[in-house]
């Protein structure tokens, strides 16, 4: 069965199709289909789920899935949550905002640095599925002084895990997908799947 990925970012495809290649889920991204990101103009992480999902099935007429994630930072009163991609601002390339945005975290903190990343995921059959699949993820962790690691992508050099010592971006893809925010929503979502067929 093929799915198209309501999102052109690339560290979530390769996330996502690993954990959905065991079940000859073939994971195809909008943007290798020439489709443009939709817009995220909601505040809560559903609607911008649901939207994305929406966009991505009606322009390919294949059934979607999407996920609308972010950081929360408790001292910052769940910042930069929905907004975590733009956090400091829209201007330049992926890298370029994700160095900038982690610069801004960093400055913004104080010595309260509990946070976690939550997910939300969304799977249609069609643009206009009334019953939407639906499920969430979070991942506890805490905010590191400094960026560590090469993996992962986003604030994932700076989510310090303190049971393992390490940041996100210090951990293996393997490793990652099984305790990260968008694995658990995504092994919640397998296991509705057989409701969904």
């Amino acid at each position: 069965m093929k799915l198209v990925l309501g999102s052109g970012n690339p560290g979530k495809l390769r996330e996502i199709g690993a954990l959905l290649a065991p079940l000859s889920l073939e994971v195809i991204s909008q943007g290798d289909l020439g489709i443009a990101d939709g817009p995220e103009p909601y505040d809560t992480f559903l609607e911008n789920a649901l939207a994305k999902a929406r966009h991505a099935s009606r322009a390919t007429g294949l059934p979607a899935l999407a996920d609308d994630s972010g950081l929360c930072v408790e001292a910052l009163g769940g910042e930069p949550g929905v907004h975590s991609a733009y956090y400091a601002g829209r201007e330049g390339g992926r890298e370029e905002r994700d160095a900038r945005n982690n610069e801004l975290l960093l400055r913004k903190l104080g010595q309260k640095r509990a946070a976690y990343y939550y997910c939300i995921m969304v799977l249609l059959q069609r643009f206009d599925d009334p019953r939407p699949v639906i499920a969430e993820g979070f991942w506890r962790g805490e905010i590191a002084r400094a960026p560590r690691g090469a993996n992962g992508f986003g604030y994932d050099p700076l989510f310090r895990l303190p049971a393992l010592g390490k940041t996100a971006a210090e951990l293996d893809p393997a490793q990652k997908n099984r305790l990260s925010h968008r694995g658990q929503a995504l092994q919640k979502l397998i296991g509705l799947l057989n409701e969904w067929k």
